[in-house]
């Protein structure tokens, strides 16, 4: 009975050993080998491997890219002026030997060492810029600058590396807000009135430019007339003379036929005269002298 129970105790601590001497490394993830609290091997991959039971212990750690979302926090510009940031970044295991001898392994302890790193470095590229070069567009300058550095003390500090940083949102408190719309409408108030000025003023030379050219086409056009009646009274007086030379009796004849039709063509003209009349003798007798 002893013996059996001696062998059951045997075959047990050897079933346990077996267990213990085996170890996974699943997908994923990457292992350290540690003996007495030595870093005994560091690049284990995904799968089965082995170790020394009882004196070797196994440590994983996952290789995914991991997030580091902090709380918002307030920076100052060149200015002096206080903004809120939310940010967050993204970073991944790169030394497996040294993250655990920064970190021991723990994820939160890296997060609260990497944290200061991040905030420190976003604070020195904050307080290097104006509030309107934050406005107008820098955050992408700056998120690649702060990775670029934090990524350089991370790797050598902690064993990480900073995959990327991102800003969500830049806030301004209350009283920089007022300050900066007041501004902002201050600065499209005078754009728009320079515009408006601009356009009076270009609208004012359109119309004098137009007002001139008018009245040197009015000018031209009453010279051109001026000369066109000075040339048909010319040549109506011509006419005249000509008729007149080669048949007076004529001339006479249609001389009175228009003053005929100059006084009597609204219909309602009165004359006082002498039946006798030089004026009339066209009435009684129609045909000229001979």
């Amino acid at each position: 009975m002893n013996n059996k129970i001696v062998l059951a105790a045997v075959a047990a601590v050897l079933i346990l050993l077996g267990l213990n001497s085996v170890f996974v490394v699943n997908e994923g993830q990457s292992a350290l080998l540690l003996q007495f609290g030595r870093i005994m091997r560091t690049d284990y991959k995904p799968g089965l491997h082995f170790k020394i039971p009882l004196v070797q212990q196994v440590v994983r750690f996952d290789e995914r890219i991991l997030s580091l979302d902090a709380q918002p926090e307030r920076y100052f510009t060149s200015e002096k002026k206080s903004v809120n940031v939310d940010f967050y970044v993204k970073w991944r295991i790169a030394d497996n030997a040294m993250y655990y001898r920064a970190t021991g392994g723990d994820q939160l302890q890296a997060v609260q060492r990497l944290t200061p790193i991040i905030k420190d470095a976003l604070r020195f590229e904050f307080n290097a810029r104006t509030l309107q070069e934050l406005i107008s567009g820098g955050r992408k300058d700056i998120t690649e600058r702060v990775r670029q550095q934090t990524d350089v003390a991370a790797r050598k500090n902690l064993g990480i590396a900073v995959v990327d940083v991102r800003i969500k949102r830049i806030d301004l408190p209350d009283e920089v807000s007022e300050s900066v719309y007041k501004r902002m409408r201050a600065e499209r108030l005078q754009l728009a009135n320079e515009l408006r000025y601009t356009g009076q003023e270009a609208a004012a030379k359109i119309q004098a430019d137009a007002d001139r050219q008018g009245q040197v086409l009015r000018a031209d056009a009453d010279r051109d007339a001026a000369k066109i009646r000075g040339e048909g009274d010319a040549q109506a007086a011509a006419i005249y003379a000509q008729s007149y030379g080669q048949d007076p009796e004529f001339f006479a004849f249609y001389r009175s036929m228009a003053a005929y039709r100059k006084s009597f063509e609204d219909g309602k003209g009165v004359l006082v005269l002498k039946p006798d009349s030089e004026f009339l003798r066209y009435f009684s007798n129609p045909s000229p002298k001979k």
